[in-house]
């Protein structure tokens, strides 16, 4: 393991936080959906007057045989720090 890691230049301790978890409620059965955004791989940027903007949207269904799909938009700075969400089809829970 520790020569695969040499080769690709894994590391097991990353620096930061990864992932950024979020809730919905869904607006017709009332299910809660956990969604994750993966901070690395999911975010496309948006060149903006202000600097670097990343984009995030997810299409999120339950499991309560509902099919309810509800949209969820999320907008991070450059530091991966989550400036607006946005929804539809549902609302965010804390």
């Amino acid at each position: 393991m520790n020569l695969l890691q040499k080769l690709f230049g894994g590391s097991s301790a990353q620096s930061g936080q990864r992932y950024y978890t979020f809730s919905v409620k869904c607006n017709r059965c009332g299910e809660v959906i956990e969604g994750r955004v993966d901070l690395n791989n999911d975010l496309s940027v948006e060149y903006e007057e202000g600097g670097d903007v990343f984009h995030a949207r997810k299409i999120l269904i339950g499991e309560n045989r509902c099919f309810q799909r509800i949209e969820v938009e999320l907008k991070f700075n450059a530091a991966r720090q989550l400036l607006e969400q946005h929804t539809t089809g549902g609302q965010f829970v804390s």
